[in-house]
């Protein structure tokens, strides 16, 4: 299995910018944390804690497909540098301003523009990927390993965010993220021999967004269900063992989830499967709404954490067919926004599920915010099966991609 991979990530050195995108993705999992662990321990509101944190997000959501359609226009390097600076900035501008307990007003700027030049580094590394490799197989081995990367990302981050939250200062994590992304933006740019090269535009093609392509919103649709997976198990998994006296395991069993993830992720991409993409993202939706499903009836802590690590290996596997299949289905020069529109949705999903499970969970304790997860689970199987028709023609005429100079 190490050898799949060892290939790939030696081939014209793609170890280097892999490498670097994990480093420039460590905030993915910080930023948000980070801002209320600070805000919280400054202001003591967790209400403006929580909104500051919230604005981050939404405008982030907002403006990364507006990003990612410039980069595929004018490149990585052009339109993520300046971006790039402008976050970092801002995030250290929030810094400041919170130590200085500025008036609260103020901080939602810094917040605001932190998240509307963010992008998706993950989105611009799986591009890369999609540039240099050719044999069949490979890209599904890299994408494989980009979903490991971002569940090691979301196994690490909150851990640091808390543990240097506390012990050493509450702004430790947005700290370390602002290192982050300036070293690890810096060192992705400067690897200029993989970025993906700028198709030029046909004049008599209109500049319509891929979202509107059938399968584009197939994907997305299907993302926003199962963000709302993520979402309401955040919280359920919180209130479930606060139910049980035992408040700080939420934390470890979301941990648990990730690494159940990340290693189906790297045996997924060791190997080579036969059966069309479409059909393995098909049974991947269903095992883990079948997954889901089993949360409700999981009455203590062993069985929970069974339930959740097993589950937590559907995850990355179809995570890694949908990125898949939207290589196969957008035009070469639109793929940063196509792969983009994946995580906004996911996103969005994810406080959709936020927003739904927390009152079902203050109704009826935290079996609420598991049948909520049960429920987003079947909705994606559901939002899947509309589609399905248009998901069977993306293995059919794979998009071609521009030869190598």
């Amino acid at each position: 299995m190490l050898g799949t991979y060892l290939d790939i990530l030696r081939y014209r050195d793609a170890w280097k910018f892999s490498a670097a995108g994990l480093v420039l993705r460590l905030p993915m999992s910080m930023v948000g944390l980070s801002t209320i662990l600070m805000v919280r321990a400054e202001y003591g509101n967790y209400t403006l804690a929580g909104a500051v944190s919230a604005v981050n997000i939404v405008v982030m959501a907002i403006c990364a497909p507006l990003l990612a359609r410039l980069v595929d226009r004018h490149g990585q390097l052009r339109v993520m540098g300046p971006a790039w600076i402008v976050s970092t900035l801002s995030m250290c501008a929030l810094v400041t301003a919170v130590i200085m307990h500025a008036p609260e007003w103020l901080l939602f700027i810094p917040a605001a523009l932190a998240g509307a030049t963010w992008g998706a580094p993950g989105a611009l590394v799986r591009s890369r990927w999609s540039t240099i490799l050719r044999k069949p197989g490979q890209l599904t081995t890299a994408y494989a390993l980009e979903s490991a990367v971002d569940e090691f990302v979301y196994i690490v981050g909150p851990v640091l965010s808390t543990v240097l939250g506390t012990a050493v200062h509450p702004a430790s994590g947005l700290v370390i993220s602002i290192t982050s992304l300036a070293v690890g933006g810096a060192l992705f740019l400067s690897r200029r021999s993989s970025e993906p090269a700028i198709i030029p535009h046909d004049p008599d093609t209109p500049r319509e967004s891929v979202i509107r392509k059938p399968v584009v919103l197939v994907m997305a649709a299907t993302y926003i269900g199962m963000g709302m997976t993520f979402g309401a198990m955040e919280v359920s998994m919180v209130s479930f063992t606060e139910e049980r006296g035992a408040p700080a395991l939420g934390g470890i069993l979301l941990a648990i989830f990730s690494i159940g993830s990340l290693a189906a992720a790297l045996v997924y991409g060791a190997r080579t499967w036969r059966r069309p993409t479409w059909q393995l993202f098909v049974m991947g939706v269903v095992a883990m709404a079948l997954g889901m499903s089993a949360f409700p009836f999981a009455l203590n802590l062993w069985a929970m954490t069974v339930v959740i690590l097993i589950t937590g290996v559907t995850c990355a596997p179809t995570m890694t067919n949908v990125n898949v299949i939207i290589q196969k289905s957008v035009p070469a020069g639109k793929l940063t926004e196509g792969l983009t529109w994946m995580s906004t949705s996911i996103n969005l999903g994810t406080s959709l599920g936020t927003a739904i499970a927390g009152p079902a969970i203050d109704a009826v304790g935290a079996r609420g915010g598991l049948y909520t997860m049960a429920g987003a689970g079947w909705a994606m199987v559901l939002l899947m099966l509309i589609g399905l028709r248009t998901l069977r023609t993306t293995d059919a005429a794979p998009t071609p991609r521009l030869p190598l100079d």
